[in-house]
């Protein structure tokens, strides 16, 4: 599913126009699915008060025609017009035809008339701007969208549904005006946008649906950037084949785990092995192997030398690289800690190895902080790796602040892909997943309860998992966090945000999987 900047989707319009798809085609369509989407979650529009806010654009067009469906249907509709439409306004003669009452701004001084329609209102529809506000809220429009936004205080207050975007919200970037309501869903119209996925728009824009208003898909065909979807995991999940072994489902190393956390190595091989991998070695410090098999009866060990208990000592690279040969792909980092012999230990694995010694990596936590540390690290890691950051150590990695890279997420995480040429996941709410040639792909989850500590290790073991049962970098990362999420998601059906545990996701995994598998076979 295809997401899209605001000049993009312009684009888009007009290639549909120069197809035949015209603008009222478009805007019919636009209506009826906002319509549509509004007594879906409703239940029935039959006798619902609907207050209709309508701005001066397309995007009021669209709100006019949704008036239209949802008085045929039984809806009791008014009109608040911020401004002034044209005479030949079809859609609004259409309304009109029909005696929904009409309230207009410029005829509504002390905003009164606004005020008794929110008042009465069990339903809102914001459409005001859409993806069409480029400057400031101000004037009239400033004036009705402060009174939408204080109804929110009221109880009880009406459900607010936004067309296409809620107003003031950017549809490039999630910045928001201060104006820019709350509302409970989104209807976006024939593409997803990025700013409904990135914060603060994210929580302004309530449940997003992406609603066909039949765009020819083929006008779309270039853009880079996609929702994951269910579809698509289940496209891209790893075959089971009946005369199957261990072998067949590749092999995992994961260096992970110091005495100070070695629970991160549990989570990380535990991740990799409820995602389906055939076999899970962990190498870890050698103190700590008899403590980790208590718990990782599954998982097989190759012990690495240390210089004190619990800590990898900087000479273990020549132990690591005898381990390697047989093994699909290398996850490092999860639980490894700081030390100056692990640091170094780390090093010489990722950038000193010879490249017969080359896996595909899978590198979280520590290996990044640490190629923090090394200048141009991109340029001497010369594996195929996917790199799974969380905003933090995005920042160490690209030498701007944590803020810079939450305000643009899908930015950062796309040209940081492309200028070291690894794959790159963006952990968070809406992770993004970006690759080297430019494509990216968000996460349509955003869950408290996975922002916990050792979730990120369930995900880049899920991660590695994939990859050695043979996905494509990008396709393993992605998927692995449609996986991950979705674990999250289900426990949170269960027991709810608070206190959920990066252990509870790890036997939800496989439940994810099966569910995906079944939605398939039905």
């Amino acid at each position: 599913m295809k997401v899209v900047t605001a000049e993009q989707m312009r684009e888009i319009d007009r290639a549909a126009a120069s197809v035949g798809v015209t603008t009222e085609t478009l805007m019919e369509n636009a209506g009826r699915a906002v319509a549509e989407e509004m007594r879906r979650l409703l239940g029935s529009a039959i006798g619902k008060h609907v207050l209709v806010i309508v701005g001066p654009g397309n995007n009021g067009g669209d709100g006019l025609v949704a008036a239209r469906y949802l008085d045929d249907w039984g809806a009791e509709v008014s009109l608040y017009l911020c401004s002034q439409r044209s005479t030949d306004d079809k859609n609004l003669t259409l309304a009109q035809e029909r005696g929904i009452a009409t309230v207009l701004a410029d005829q509504d001084g002390d905003f009164a008339g606004l005020d008794g329609l929110l008042a009465s209102a069990e339903v809102v529809i914001d459409a005001v701007f859409g993806t069409g506000r480029s400057r400031p809220v101000e004037g009239v429009f400033k004036q009705v969208l402060m009174r939408v936004v204080a109804v929110r205080d009221k109880r009880p207050r009406p459900f607010i549904v936004a067309v296409d975007m809620p107003s003031g919200l950017d549809a490039d970037t999630g910045a928001v005006d201060v104006n820019c309501p709350h509302v409970d869903a989104t209807v976006t119209l024939g593409y997803a946008k990025p700013g409904l996925f990135n914060f603060p728009g994210a929580e302004r824009a309530g449940k997003v649906v992406v609603a066909d208003i039949g765009i020819p898909a083929s006008l779309a065909e270039n853009i880079a950037t996609e929702l994951i979807t269910e579809d698509w995991a289940r496209l891209v999940l790893p075959e089971r084949p009946l005369d199957a072994n261990k072998g067949s489902f590749g092999r995992v190393l994961v260096v992970a785990g110091s005495i100070n956390y070695i629970g991160a190595a549990y989570l990380a091989c535990m991740g990799a092995a409820r995602v389906g991998a055939g076999l899970v070695t962990l190498s870890t410090a050698r103190s700590l192997q008899p403590v980790l098999a208590t718990k990782l009866t599954e998982v097989t060990y190759a012990p690495l030398p240390e210089v004190e208990a619990g800590t990898i000592a900087s000479e273990a690279t020549s132990v690591l690289q005898e381990w390697l040969p047989g093994y699909g792909v290398l996850l490092m980092g999860c639980g490894l800690g700081q030390s100056a012999q692990v640091v170094e230990f780390i090093k010489a694995a990722l950038l000193g190895l010879p490249q017969t010694s080359f896996l595909p990596l899978v590198l979280d936590a520590d290996a990044l902080n640490t190629l923090a540390q090394v200048p141009d690290w991109w340029q001497k890691l010369r594996q195929d790796a996917i790199l799974t950051p969380h905003p933090g150590e995005m920042a160490r990695l690209t030498g701007i602040s944590v803020d810079e890279v939450q305000r643009r997420r899908l930015e950062t995480a796309r040209e940081a892909a492309m200028e070291w040429q690894k794959v790159v996941v963006l952990k968070g709410a809406y992770s993004i997943v970006a690759a080297p040639d430019g494509s990216a792909r968000i996460s349509q989850v955003a869950n408290p309860g996975l922002a916990s500590a050792g979730t990120g290790d369930v995900l880049a073991g899920a991660i590695a998992g994939l990859v050695a049962q043979g996905l494509p970098l990008f396709d393993a990362a992605a998927c692995g966090v449609y996986l991950h999420g979705q674990a999250g998601e289900m426990v949170r059906r269960d027991i709810g945000e608070a206190g959920m545990l990066a252990g509870d996701l790890l036997p939800v995994l496989p439940k994810v999987i099966k569910a995906l598998k079944q939605t398939e076979a039905g």
